[in-house]
């Protein structure tokens, strides 16, 4: 997509350090983090919202599911977090590029 700030991320236009990468997703720093440590899951194929997946989107949620169980040590977050997808306007979705949020390295407080 041509003005998805995202797809410009991944495309490596915009830099954006990689905590992690492989041929379907890309984990980087939330820029306004929300906890301690913040970061976005981001799929490297551009959908916005779950309900536009089909079979093959919705492989890239279950590998991107799957890949986030294996960085937590990595990523600092041994000791539990959350898991936040934000969906259109009314939840709060800023960039119309799915992504996960992942909060944590501290106590999080109820919401």
């Amino acid at each position: 997509m041509e003005n998805c700030i995202f797809c410009k991320i991944v495309a490596g236009d915009i830099p954006s350090p990689r905590l992690y990468e492989d041929d379907k997703m890309i984990v980087i720093r939330d820029i306004e983090p929300k906890a301690k440590l913040h970061y976005l899951c981001i799929p490297k194929q551009h959908f916005a919202l779950l309900s536009e997946m089909d079979e093959g989107r919705a492989e890239i949620v279950k590998h991107v599911f799957q890949t986030i169980s294996t960085l937590e040590e990595q990523l600092g977050l041994q000791g539990g977090y959350r898991v936040i997808i934000n969906q259109g306007e009314d939840g709060g979705q800023t960039v119309h590029h799915l992504h996960i949020h992942l909060l944590g390295g501290e106590k999080l407080s109820d919401f």
